[in-house]
């Protein structure tokens, strides 16, 4: 009996030792993730950047066509 015991005990004791927490890694897992993130934001920040940018000369551009355009109609009364 003594025996079965004993093996119980440490069958008991691998189990709780597989479900402990492993705090380091898990915190490690947790500052990648927010780390990849945050890359991942800054460079999605930075597109947004460049697009608004091409918008902006866009609209200018067209701006100005339209502003010569209605400038020459007057002109040409």
């Amino acid at each position: 009996m003594k025996k079965v015991a004993i093996v119980t005990t440490a069958v008991l004791a691998l189990g709780l030792a597989a479900c402990n927490k492993n705090d380091t890694e898990n915190t490690a897992a947790n500052e990648t993730a927010v780390e990849n993130s945050a890359s991942t934001d800054v460079n999605v920040a930075t597109e947004n950047a460049g697009a608004e940018a091409n918008a902006d000369v866009a609209l200018n551009a067209d701006v100005n066509a339209t502003a010569n355009t209605d400038a020459n109609a007057v002109e040409n009364k």
